[in-house]
């Protein structure tokens, strides 16, 4: 098991600066583990390699001859491992990721998912045996007994899989090869990119803040940002360039003899989505280039008084904006009162978040970039981490993590094989927790510029969430296509780049020569392969979930809340029926597209 957060960095996150932000919260790790030597901690591995000892001597060879009791009793012990060996694994890697450079948190966390992996080799049995099981006794066993048929769900995605299993031994080599595989390149990459310092006119940076200088309202403090960038990924592209052919490649040979027809279906099948409902969405956002991104781009180019953009125009600030700086306290009543506009019962869910020790905001030598939520497990809680540095998007980015993590909290009652959502309804919350967040804001704006400049930043912000994500989902299937057929220069990586960077962006823009290297640091590329269309599929449902709800459906907080209760025990299509949507028609994207198009109406009219 490895730490997998939701992180939320595009390949330019949106941020600010300044000295006076308050008193910014760190983790409070002791609710898993009070420290690497505590005794909590070595008792619990010693448990679980006792436990996945006995499990496999109890049951390998055995489940297809379980009463609807015994299966019961082996799934409940199954789910106890997973829950411990996750709160190992999320105290190690939460660890890890406040301070990446920090060479005994990163031993402690391989330590802790090399020890995990010997564990748990025992247990790759058991999905191996649950699908050689035949249909109808396994629904016998489900008719039989009501509390093992509520695990239905996890039966059902285990046996999504079962064309693509191979042989028992197989299965346990890449089990325990997976430390010195995908795990250890995840982490080579992880610590090149924390370690990375740009120099920007005298001044030595991290990542996070040197990407932040590309809102600066300097033009020329953003060129010379942009173009450090470029100098500091071309300086280090080749390694960035081995690490990605060789997961690629690693990946393309284990789809290859599972018999995955592409590279995309090993994700589909996680997110418990159909391939045609993704190419609906990809095609739908495509389709939209012009009358989203493209326009919207143009009208900047207006505003900014240029016949082109450059690259570092793409998240300047408005010449109507402001510098405001919001401070911790600001934001986090902001959040709260917009959550608590929408329902009380929400912001409760919220307030331990910054009063327990659940967020990790400050931007600190080291930290992980970007900004994620993970869940833990089912009987501890959430935490939060931000790179918070005071703009007003990095409010939206808390109202977003938040989401994700009341999400979690509600989730947690299904325990800990259930509670865990699928990426593309795991946006949900997150998204619609923003968009609340932005309706507040957007109702107290003090006058026209202001109003103007809210919407363009949303605008902007889900333009990155929807065309930018889609073109990165682009980018990943034309590298995995050409991997599969020869190992890629960095000459052609960067080629594959900037095909869709054009597409996505419209002709306003023209690309300095060094931007084609900035695919080379954006972690989804490299822990989540094709993770990215899950934030357009979010945005897209909440899009669509937020018309149901200004529309006025009397119950709609309680089906909401009933919704994100359900973790990943129901499919999008039972999620979202209550609501009177279904994501497999294509009209659905098009109504959630709708909604950034009127934004952009909306500026538009501005002009007039």
């Amino acid at each position: 098991m490895i730490l997998s957060p939701d992180i939320r960095t595009f390949d330019a996150q949106p941020g600010g600066g300044a000295d006076s932000l308050g008193d910014l919260p760190e983790w409070d790790l002791t609710d898993l583990y009070s420290g690497p030597d505590a005794p909590e901690l070595k008792r619990d591995l010693d448990w679980l390699e006792k436990a996945c000892s006995d499990f496999a001597r109890d049951f390998e060879g055995k489940l297809a001859d379980l009463d609807a009791k015994g299966m019961l009793d082996c799934v409940l012990r199954y789910e106890k491992i997973d829950m411990i060996a996750g709160r190992v694994m999320s105290f190690a890697g939460l660890r890890y990721y406040q301070d990446t450079a920090d060479g005994e948190r990163a031993q402690f966390m391989g330590n802790c998912q090399e020890r995990l992996t010997v564990f748990t080799t025992a247990l790759v049995f058991f999905s191996l045996e649950i699908n050689r099981i035949e249909d109808d006794h396994l629904m016998g066993l489900f008719r039989a007994d009501d509390d093992l048929a509520r695990y239905k769900p996890i039966f059902d995605k285990l046996r999504a899989l079962k064309p693509y299993q191979l042989s028992d031994e197989l299965e346990k080599f890449l089990h325990d090869q997976s430390t010195v595989g995908s795990a250890a390149w995840n982490r080579l990459f992880d610590e090149t990119v924390a370690a990375l310092t740009f120099d920007v006119n005298g001044e030595t940076l991290s990542l996070e803040a040197a990407t932040t200088l590309l809102t600066d309202k300097d033009r020329d403090v953003r060129e010379a940002a942009a173009r450090e960038l470029a100098r500091v990924f071309g300086e280090n592209v080749r390694l960035f360039s081995r690490v990605h052919n060789t997961l690629a490649k690693e990946k393309e040979i284990e789809d290859r003899w599972r018999g995955m027809p592409t590279p995309q279906t090993g994700r589909h099948l996680s997110n418990q989505v159909e391939p045609e409902v993704v190419e609906a969405l990809r095609d739908a956002v495509v389709a939209a280039y012009p009358k989203l991104s493209h326009r919207y781009y143009a009208l900047k180019a207006k505003w900014m008084g240029l016949d082109e953009l450059q690259v570092w125009d793409r998240n300047a600030p408005l010449p109507m904006d402001d510098d405001t700086i919001v401070g911790w306290e600001d934001a986090q009543k902001t959040v709260l009162e917009a959550y608590s506009a929408f329902s009380p019962q929400m912001a409760d869910i919220a307030q331990p978040f910054f009063t327990k020790g659940w967020i990790d905001a400050g931007v600190k030598p080291g930290k992980a970039p970007g900004a994620f939520a993970h869940p833990t497990v089912a009987d501890v809680h959430p935490y939060v981490m931000l790179n918070y540095l005071g703009k007003p998007r990095d409010v939206m980015t808390l109202a977003h993590e938040l989401g994700h993590g009341v999400h979690q909290v509600l989730a947690a009652g299904q325990g800990e094989l259930l509670s865990s959502t699928p990426l593309t309804l795991a946006e949900t919350a997150s998204v619609f927790g923003e968009m609340l967040t932005f309706r507040k804001l957007l109702d107290n704006a003090a006058d026209d510029d202001q109003r103007k400049v809210l919407l363009a930043g949303k605008v902007e912000d889900m333009i990155n969430t929807v065309v930018r994500q889609i073109a990165f989902y682009d980018f990943e299937c034309k590298l995995h296509e050409a991997r599969g057929k020869s190992e890629l220069t960095v000459e052609d990586i960067n080629a594959l780049w900037m095909s869709v960077q054009a597409e996505s962006l419209g002709p306003v823009f023209t690309f300095m020569e060094g931007y084609e290297t900035f695919w080379s640091y954006i972690p989804h590329f490299v822990h989540s392969p094709f993770y990215v269309y899950a934030y357009a599929f979010g945005d897209g449902l909440v899009n669509a979930l937020y018309a149901v709800y200004e529309e006025g459906d009397p119950d709609f907080q309680d089906k909401y809340f009933e919704m994100l209760k359900a973790g990943g025990s129901k499919h999008h299509k039972e999620l979202l029926a209550p609501f009177g949507l279904d994501a497999s028609d294509p009209k659905f994207w098009d109504k959630g597209l709708s909604m950034i198009s009127g934004f952009i109406d909306e500026l538009e009219a501005m002009e007039r």
